[in-house]
């Protein structure tokens, strides 16, 4: 099987002795406090531990997120903090270790042609149940859930956000503890439905009256679902605090550990990486998204330690090809196979490549993200071997090419204002919004300056980072909306392979149209809502191919994306966290949640 290959090719770095190299040749001597004096000691364990970890005894463990939680229904989620969050409850058949290694979770173990799971012709996959596993309620857990689950995300009024789902045929309960999964076409690669953080079961009996229209509305389903996992919902604040007991129900009567978890909010980056790493509140700070330089003075306090692994993740802009005038009331940023509400100027390639000449990703990724990122022109960035190396031209900054390109297509300044008009007369002036952080807000200043410098004005906006991942269908400023003219974040597959990562563009699945818009509750996943039929119908024989030309498909995919300019990739980015020195347990995977393993985590002894 192709997977064999490719769980591989994540690799775990140790990302603090890189950033101390570069920064010790840069300034002064990694090891030094940050403001004088000495360091302080490392948080000493709890003295009343027991000898050995067991459920429920080592108090309480706390998280500090950024991007706070806002809903716990990843299947309607845009965010990763709240997938992420979502994934101390609910739990999928199987889950990526460290390693990248496939590893059961529900499932018994991972199927394969040759233990008899995996069908011959790769039509389908069957997974036979852990026996005895509950609900947090008590209830067995059975082949029904998942049959509900696969109805309920492909139900197209749901809005479901994850394409896991994509080349499922079918979903049948053989019995009780056994679910085969049927296939559209031959699958060589099946362990995407109900693979990853992303694709977990649902309980039928809690959301059987939450599909279609009525999923959004479905609040208290949707932020204290019932799971198999190790921990519930004992308090749940929307954009502030989660607070997670243990589930009493949870199969393995050793674990977890922690009788509570808390997730909570924090100002930005600097603010989660601070309470871990200086002042000790928290126990472990996700996404830090921070200057080099700032986390090596924060890690030199002595109390916690950084944590990277590359997985696939790239930071981008993304171009939003229909028009998101204001004027346009509930037109605004709306997609129709009828109407594709054109952007006025984005929608010709010209300008998209002019905005991609100006940036010099190199000055991106050296001054913003040291060790932690590396400049790059694919949005599938990793694993390796899905990597293409036919774009790498975008590493050049060129300025000059930029504004002969838009000479050449007719763009021009007639009035001596600096900004660039189209034949009649619209402005290029671009609303360019992203999460608030400082690494990106100082990103977007970057950027303004390079497209002022082509004859493009640009306005910036930032957005409080739990509304804009957030899944409120009726807030005006989440990524889905996109009411806006470009837009940045991070994103990646979370899958060594990357079928369902380039679903994400596709236009219509099984005929229906996936392009974010009203008719789906803004639930889609075509977020920049680009069409093309080329591209649909190459991932179609990406569904059934096998080894190299899985490979070699998946990078024509990845060039058709970039050499479209359909977003423009800027920087191949780590996953950088950091935890107490007293925390034991924590492992990142590159294409699974940081808390896959949180059952283990544990203080120190």
């Amino acid at each position: 099987m192709t997977h064999q290959g490719n769980r591989r090719a994540f690799y775990v770095i140790g990302l603090l002795a890189v950033l101390a190299m570069i920064f010790a040749a840069c300034a002064a001597p990694a090891t030094a406090p940050a403001t004088g004096g000495e360091a302080p000691a490392a948080a000493a364990p709890a003295s009343n531990l027991p000898a050995e970890p067991g459920r429920g005894t080592d108090g309480t463990v706390t998280l500090v997120y950024w991007q706070e939680v806002s809903i716990l229904n990843p299947y309607l989620a845009s965010g990763t903090k709240d997938f992420h969050a979502a994934s101390l409850i609910l739990e999928p058949l199987l889950e990526f270790n460290q390693d990248s290694e496939l590893v059961p979770a529900l499932a018994v173990e991972v199927p394969t042609v040759e233990n008899g799971g995996v069908s011959e012709d790769l039509m389908s996959i069957t997974y036979k149940l852990k026996d005895g596993v509950l609900w947090s309620d008590g209830t067995p857990l059975t082949a029904d859930d998942f049959v509900f689950t696969w109805q309920y995300c492909t139900a197209p009024l749901t809005g479901c956000t994850v394409q896991n789902f994509v080349p499922v045929a079918n979903v049948e309960a053989v019995d009780p503890s056994t679910v085969k999964i049927t296939f559209s076409a031959p699958a060589p690669y099946p362990y995407i439905p109900f693979v990853g953080y992303l694709s977990p079961v649902l309980q039928k009996a809690q959301f059987e009256k939450c599909v279609g229209e009525a999923a959004q509305s479905c609040s208290e389903q949707n932020t204290a679902p019932i799971g198999t996992g190790p921990y519930k919902v004992k308090e749940f604040r929307a954009n502030d605090t989660v607070v997670y007991e243990i589930n009493e129900n949870y199969r393995d009567p050793n674990k977890p550990h922690f009788a509570e978890v808390v997730i909570k909010g924090a100002e930005d980056a600097s603010a989660s990486a601070r309470a871990v790493l200086e002042t000790g509140e928290a126990d472990y700070g996700w996404n830090l998204q921070v200057e080099p330089a700032v986390l090596l003075d924060m890690e030199a306090k002595g109390l916690g330690q950084l944590m990277a692994g590359f997985g696939g993740n790239v930071e981008r802009i993304l171009i939003n090809f229909t028009n998101p005038d204001p004027n346009l009331g509930d037109k605004r940023s709306v997609w129709s196979p009828d109407d594709p509400n054109p952007h006025p100027f984005l929608t010709d390639l010209a300008v998209r490549k002019a905005l991609s000449l100006a940036i010099d990703r190199n000055i991106i990724a050296e001054q913003l993200y040291g060790a932690g990122g590396k400049p790059t022109c694919n949005l599938l960035a990793g694993p390796p071997v899905v990597a293409s190396p036919n774009n790498d031209a975008c590493l050049k900054q060129d300025i000059a090419a930029a504004n002969a390109l838009l000479d050449e297509a007719g763009y021009v300044d007639s009035n001596g204002d600096g900004v660039r008009e189209t034949s009649d007369g619209t402005p290029l002036k671009i609303l360019y919004q992203t999460s608030t952080n400082s690494v990106r807000q100082k990103t977007q200043a970057l950027i303004q300056q390079w497209w002022k410098e082509i004859g493009i004005e640009t306005e910036l906006k930032n957005v409080e980072a739990a509304v804009f991942f957030g899944g409120d269908p009726a807030s005006p400023d989440t990524l889905n909306k996109f009411y806006t003219d470009v837009q940045m974040f991070t994103n990646g597959p979370d899958n060594p392979d990357p079928q369902q990562y380039l679903a994400n563009w596709l236009c219509q699945v099984d005929g229906e149209y996936v392009i974010q818009s009203p008719a789906n509750n803004w639930g889609g996943s075509n977020v920049e809502r680009w069409c093309n039929p080329e591209y649909d119908a190459l991932y179609e024989k990406l569904k059934s191919a096998v080894g190299d030309e899985r490979a070699q498909i998946a990078i024509q995919l990845n060039d058709m994306l970039v050499q479209n300019y359909v977003s423009i990739p800027l920087v191949f980015r780590a996953s950088v966290s950091a935890h107490a020195n007293s925390l034991t347990g924590p492992a990142i995977s590159g294409f699974e949640s940081e808390e896959w393993n949180i059952e283990d985590w544990h203080r120190a002894r």
